[in-house]
């Protein structure tokens, strides 16, 4: 690894390692006395979301003083054309599974810099799977490189996300989307965590990955770890999916992108505002 890529990973990672443990403290984090409702439909934010924000903030804001952050539990600046660093983080991607005791979420960090991911973590706390990758260096896995499936669309495994706060305006695409893809692949799947479900593409477990709409905390490190790994990650008409602004996220392998893309420019809105 060059220095910068080993930098990145020895200041950035270990935080997050520790902000892992925050989650796993948590006692009864769905309870009211722990959970708040923001705008929206099912969109929930709990004190540990928070708690996590906070640490990684502060932590990073004091190893990287010149650095912006774009967070999902904050009011944020439109940083979309920004030239500067910027940490985008998701402190807990998944927070209706942890608020049910799932143990199916994860801490997603990015830094972005000129408009692209250079490096990303993805932690799941709950089997200690640390993915992270640097730009132009690979994907790994708790430091073993990773690479995409070679599977046909036939025998791939899709999983999706029901983007559950604008039910009332992409239920209906996401179903049918969901639909046309069952009916020519193995099977489907719905986990509630889109950054973990961009890891575990990255990893070979998963082939199709889609959602019509996502928040780039959501995507900023998955975009990165997705491409490193050798697959292919977009918003839909030939566009990038930005890790710094909303997006509609298609992701895949070089054996079932194409296909995905073809279905998902059937279904998928031409335009889509949050």
């Amino acid at each position: 690894m060059k220095k910068s890529e080993i930098d990145y990973y020895d200041r950035i990672v270990p935080f997050v390692r520790e902000a892992g443990k925050i989650m796993l403290s948590a006692h009864d984090p769905g309870s009211a006395s722990h959970t708040h409702t923001k705008a929206g439909t099912a969109n929930f934010v709990t004190d540990y979301d928070v708690a996590v924000q906070t640490f990684l903030i502060g932590k990073l804001r004091e190893e990287f003083p010149d650095a912006l952050f774009l967070a999902e539990e904050r009011e944020n600046d439109d940083l979309s054309r920004s030239e500067r660093l910027v940490f985008v983080i998701d402190p807990i991607d998944g927070t209706t599974n942890f608020m049910h005791g799932c143990g199916i979420s994860c801490i997603s960090v990015a830094a972005v810099t000129a408009g692209k991911t250079v490096f990303g973590a993805v932690y799941d706390p709950y089997r200690d799977e640390l993915f992270h990758a640097f730009r132009g260096n690979g994907a790994y896995l708790n430091g073993g490189r990773i690479r995409v499936s070679d599977r046909p669309f036939e025998s791939a495994l899709v999983v999706f996300g029901t983007s559950p706060y604008y039910k009332d305006t992409l239920c209906r695409a996401t179903f049918d989307t969901a639909e046309a893809l069952f009916l020519s692949c193995a099977d489907i799947r719905r986990t509630g965590s889109a950054a973990l479900d961009l890891a575990c593409l990255a990893a070979g477990r998963y082939d199709v990955f889609f959602e019509c709409i996502l928040q780039p905390w959501d995507i900023a490190a998955g975009i990165l770890l997705v491409e490193e790994a050798g697959g292919i990650i977009s918003a839909t008409g030939g566009k990038k999916a930005s890790p710094l602004s909303p997006s509609p996220v298609i992701a895949g392998t070089p054996r079932t992108y194409s296909y995905l893309a073809e279905i998902a420019g059937r279904y998928f809105p031409v335009s889509f505002s949050t």
